[in-house]
């Protein structure tokens, strides 16, 4: 059963009950991602870690980014 079939049966029974439907799906995405963000940062803190600049040093640690010299 497909998301949309599901949402659409939900509904259905929600209605013949008499009760509130459902949220459509994708509603509450961005909710959730800022939620999840807010909580991995929060996990930061408690652990005692550094907050900011670890995936920036990783990429440039991976990428091996060098700054131009001069070419002779």
């Amino acid at each position: 059963m497909s998301l949309t079939q599901q949402y659409l049966l939900d509904t259905y029974r929600a209605r013949q009950r008499g009760e509130p439907g459902p949220p459509a799906p994708g509603s509450k995405d961005w909710q959730v991602m800022r939620e999840m963000r807010d909580y991995r940062r929060f996990r930061v803190v408690v652990t005692e870690r550094p907050a900011r600049g670890r995936l920036r040093a990783a990429l440039a640690r991976r990428l091996h980014l060098r700054r131009p010299g001069p070419s002779c």
